[in-house]
């Protein structure tokens, strides 16, 4: 599919939005050639399982987290997923694209400077690493496991900060163990099932796919429980 199928679902965009939007296929063609980023097979799925995917952060979630002068953090953003289509999307958000891999960063880099995109620094970091109280909403896409990556994130939130995962499958056992070894409540993790987000695609990628979302940013990153 193409650009088309984006605008098939998100009507209001402008023309800036829509020229950068169009220019993703040829952009991630090109540097994909010399930098594999993304799957040679699920290149040719751009549209729906990268770029709508990441929007899905905005289409899915009522009360909207990319509010004009919020700083974004995408974790782990690989070639810029979903961190470069939310950029475009929201031009009045400033986002944070970190990897640790250099040489993600760098087609990150390239994509961005070619797109004009003056919202998005590109950083070679581990999450870990990034400043404290450096965003005001995280963003990332199946990283690691819950309980794997929210110790990572350990004092980079401002209040009153939110993150948002997009993940797939059974999230309830993922969501018990870190709520467990995170000592986070349950109530404070919220999924939202993405099927129907996009009503008429010709596409069963989203039947399997959600976000979950953690609120309260007091309760984000205790101290881990000690093995007993």
């Amino acid at each position: 599919m193409d650009a088309d199928v984006v605008f098939r679902f998100f009507p209001h965009l402008d023309q800036a939005a829509r020229k950068r939007i169009m220019e993703l296929a040829g952009l991630y063609a090109f540097w994909n050639e010399r930098i594999n980023v993304i799957s040679r097979k699920d290149l040719e799925h751009l549209y729906v399982r990268h770029v709508l995917h990441s929007l899905t952060l905005s289409a899915a979630i009522k009360d909207d987290p990319f509010q004009a002068g919020a700083t974004v953090l995408d974790a782990g953003t690989g070639g810029g997923f979903p961190g470069i289509p939310l950029a475009i999307l929201h031009p009045q958000s400033r986002f944070i694209l970190c990897d640790s891999i250099a040489k993600k960063i760098k087609v990150v880099r390239e994509i961005s400077d070619s797109l004009g995109l003056d919202n998005v620094t590109a950083v070679v970091s581990r999450v870990e690493q990034m400043p404290d109280r450096c965003c005001d909403v995280m963003v990332s896409r199946a990283v690691t496991s819950l309980a794997g990556f929210i110790p990572w994130t350990r004092n980079k939130l401002r209040e009153p900060g939110r993150i948002l995962f997009l993940k797939g499958g059974d999230l309830e056992a993922e969501i018990k163990e870190a709520a467990i070894k995170c000592r986070i409540p349950a109530s404070c993790f919220s999924v939202t099932p993405l099927a129907d987000t996009y009503r008429g695609l010709e596409d069963d990628f989203f039947e399997t796919k959600k976000i979950c979302e953690i609120k309260q940013t007091s309760y984000l990153c205790a101290p881990l429980l000690k093995s007993s």
